[in-house]
């Protein structure tokens, strides 16, 4: 089973990245973005064929290591 994480940062913490990406689109002409927020994306290929376990583990490894959950927030969609 594949997990794939989506991590961002929580809504009203500062995204300089995202600033800057969207800064640079402007520069470009690229007129139509109102805003740009810049994540991150975790794909893992699980031992594991039950979807309850899989998210149960996942959801572990994101709140103690994948995700800062002070400033992140992450969706986890799983795949067989």
């Amino acid at each position: 089973m594949k997990a794939i994480v989506n991590i961002s940062l929580k809504a009203g913490v500062l995204d300089s990245q995202g600033k800057a990406v969207h800064h640079a689109l402007d520069s470009l002409k690229f007129d139509g973005v109102e805003d740009v927020r810049v994540g991150k994306q975790i794909i893992l290929q699980l031992k594991s064929d039950n979807e309850t376990a899989a998210r149960k583990e996942v959801t572990e490894m994101c709140e103690s290591l994948l995700a800062n959950t002070v400033i992140e927030d992450y969706e986890i969609e799983l795949v067989k």
